[in-house]
């Protein structure tokens, strides 16, 4: 494996919402700091997302865990931004199937996102709401990966916050990561211990700031991707963090010695 590099990292605080290019990260055991720590919740505490209402990406959420005040910006101007305080626990769900506790949180976001979704939504935070857990603390794809997709579809380019990945490499040949999986990576200060491929859904087909459907990402992974994998239309991978720290872009990405 020939030494690549760090050349975008993606986060938001509020799961769903538009992901924000960040010079760096501080990874941990549950993922980058600050990072889908939020997500919402109908009224049978539900997992409401971006596949079920694709104009939460037009939303930009952040977090500051050290004075724990949450900031979301909405097209129309609209800032609401307060110290957040936790309310009732709960246990939500995924569909029928149960997804993590979390606890309500209290304050104007109710009424702010009810009124943006048209709908009514509830936001809780969770020490993680990345899909996999610890498995699936942080996630990678290369920038050849989304050239060759790009390439496959037709199109100049393909921007990587489609596949809501936190960290995107280069120096590798299109789809190299697939090798890295049930390998150890250093990237940066961290270790990361891959364990699978991501697979894809619906919402790679949206556009990733204005939520609607422009891009046939699935039918154009299904007609030239031919990897074996337990997760459909494989696009990426995902690790366990074996040893935290910072993460930059520019950092160097290579096995772990």
């Amino acid at each position: 494996m020939s030494t690549s590099r760090v050349t975008g990292l993606a986060m938001t605080a509020v799961k769903g919402t538009r992901l924000r290019q960040v010079d760096s990260i501080t990874l941990g055991a549950t993922g980058a700091a600050g990072d889908r720590r939020f997500f919402l919740i109908d009224e049978r505490d539900r997992l409401i997302n971006a596949i079920l209402i694709g104009e939460l990406q037009r939303i930009i959420a952040t977090f500051d865990e050290h004075s724990r005040r949450l900031r979301l910006e909405f097209p129309d101007g609209t800032v609401v931004e307060e110290v957040i305080e936790l309310g009732a626990s709960v246990a939500t769900r995924r569909g029928s199937k149960e997804f993590r506790a979390a606890h309500e949180v209290t304050g104007p976001w109710q009424e702010a996102l009810s009124a943006w979704a048209d709908r009514p939504v509830r936001l809780v935070q969770t020490e993680s709401a990345i899909d996999r857990g610890a498995r699936g603390a942080a996630t990678l794809i290369s920038r050849a990966s989304l050239d060759r997709l790009a390439q496959e579809a037709g199109v100049e380019s393909v921007d990587g916050r489609r596949f809501r990945m936190l960290i995107e490499i280069d120096g590798v040949a299109a789809h190299a990561e697939d090798d890295w999986v049930g390998k150890s990576i250093q990237v940066g200060e961290s270790v990361i211990h891959f364990e699978g491929h991501v697979g894809r859904c619906k919402i790679t087909t949206l556009d990733p700031e204005q939520g609607k459907a422009n891009l046939p990402t699935l039918e154009v992974l299904r007609r030239y991707r031919e990897l074996p994998s337990i997760e459909p239309i494989p696009f990426g991978i995902f690790g366990r963090v074996l040893q935290g720290g910072t993460v930059r872009i520019g950092d160097s990405v290579r096995p772990n010695e």
